[in-house]
């Protein structure tokens, strides 16, 4: 579980760079909302993923084994990738910007390939629903020391000395690797790349209800996504300065993310996959809401503190039971390629969805964009009554839940 968190760490420490601290940095450089929001685009590797990871799957590089080869030589490029944006400006080079976003976002969309598949290979089926809450507990934590701690250094040291210091801490993830266990090879696996590339979406898309799958997939987050794509630039337009909303988001939302980490977890386990997703999907449209709120209020610090607290807490929640439930979906022959596939459908919202955020944030006005996200979110939850049986009995451990998933049972209203 500790390497489970570590590893979860290096995931999420490089998606807000490209995102929030990003975003915030070229917010406070005077560029516009369009050109923001279009940055978005650098994420396309995330959404794509799925495309290179049949080669991870089928290939082994010659040192640390099948897993840990891959992911030792993807962090070192991504942390030097990182580091690269501190030497760029903004203003004078924004083409050379969003190329360096790209690869930061090639690299990390490849180690998030590796990571996920040592997960779901290291860790036993009664250990998936903790697991994931784990992974996500280290993935927010990565996110907050990039967000909050970043953008709490930018206001002394500077946007590109903290990007510097950011790929240096790529290191704790690149040292979790060398000390971690290689996970036990699978039988039967892919000898071509041929095989690697067919054999795992055959195997997937041959079970009943394989496409309803993927379209829950897509939409359950997509609201909170879209939300999640302008808060950075909505807290600098309602006045709040980078040290304001790193502290909150330091404070407050880090505290959250530990508690939401915890309840997920736990309630995974009580209510099973079914169950959990519905009530981790309402609270996060009551999150996403939130921000509807503190833009009618304004300038304001306890409600900034009260909004990121409860977005990072129902963020978390439903990040795990989300998780979990794709885990519980993949075959370990194919792990790289299926759950690349699924997670690639995740970031698709955080991408091509949320490219145009900033022409609707303008067009709308911050409370009709945030109102908007809010009813985004009902399509995913209108689709879980298609799953109906997977609450016909309480689940007491993720076994039974991945049981359900992967029989080849039509669903029912």
């Amino acid at each position: 579980m500790l390497i489970t968190f570590v590893m979860g760490f290096s995931s999420g420490l490089p998606l807000l760079l490209t995102i929030s601290v990003l975003q915030i940095w070229m917010r406070q450089e005077g560029v516009d909302l369009s050109t923001i929001g279009l940055m978005a685009l650098v994420g396309l590797p995330y959404t794509l993923k799925f495309v290179w990871a049949p080669v991870l799957d089928r290939y082994v590089l010659p040192f640390l084994g099948r897993r840990r080869g891959w992911l030792a030589l993807i962090q070192v490029l991504l942390g030097c990738a990182i580091a690269s944006i501190g030497l760029s400006d903004p203003i004078s080079s924004p083409v050379t910007i969003a190329l360096l976003a790209v690869l930061v976002t090639f690299f990390s969309a490849s180690q998030d390939i590796v990571i996920d598949a040592y997960r779901r290979e290291h860790l036993a089926e009664n250990e998936l629903g903790m697991g994931s809450s784990l992974y996500v507990y280290g993935y927010r934590t990565g996110m907050l020391l990039a967000s909050g701690g970043g953008l709490i250094l930018a206001d002394s040291l500077g946007f590109p000395a903290v990007f510097m210091l950011m790929g240096l801490c790529m290191g704790i993830g690149l040292l979790t690797t060398f000390l971690a266990p290689e996970p036990d090879t699978p039988e039967n696996l892919p000898t071509t790349l041929k095989a690697a590339v067919i054999e795992p979406f055959k195997e997937y898309f041959t079970r009943d209800s394989a496409w309803t799958i993927l379209l829950f997939i897509l939409l359950y987050k997509l609201g909170d996504t879209l939300a999640s794509a302008m808060t950075s630039p909505f807290y600098v337009d309602m006045g709040f300065s980078s040290t304001e909303i790193g502290v909150t988001v330091k404070l407050f939302g880090f505290w959250a993310t530990l508690i939401g980490a915890f309840l997920g977890g736990a309630l995974i386990l009580k209510l099973g996959i079914y169950r959990a997703l519905w009530f981790f999907g309402l609270l996060q449209m009551l999150s996403t809401a939130g921000f509807a709120v503190l833009a009618e209020v304004g300038y304001h610090l306890n409600m900034l503190a009260l909004v990121i607290g409860f977005e990072n807490l129902t963020s978390g929640m439903g990040t795990a039971a989300y998780m979990a439930f794709m885990a519980a979906l993949t075959d370990k022959r194919f792990t790289a390629t299926q759950y690349a596939l699924l997670t690639s459908l995740m970031g698709i919202p955080r991408t091509l969805i949320s490219a145009p955020s900033g022409y609707l944030a303008e067009y709308l006005g911050w409370t009709e964009f945030f109102i908007l996200c809010t009813l985004i979110a009902l399509p995913g939850l209108w689709l879980l009554r298609n799953f109906a049986q997977w609450g016909t009995k309480k689940h007491t451990a993720l076994e039974d839940s991945n049981t359900t998933l992967t029989q080849s049972t039509e669903p029912k209203a």
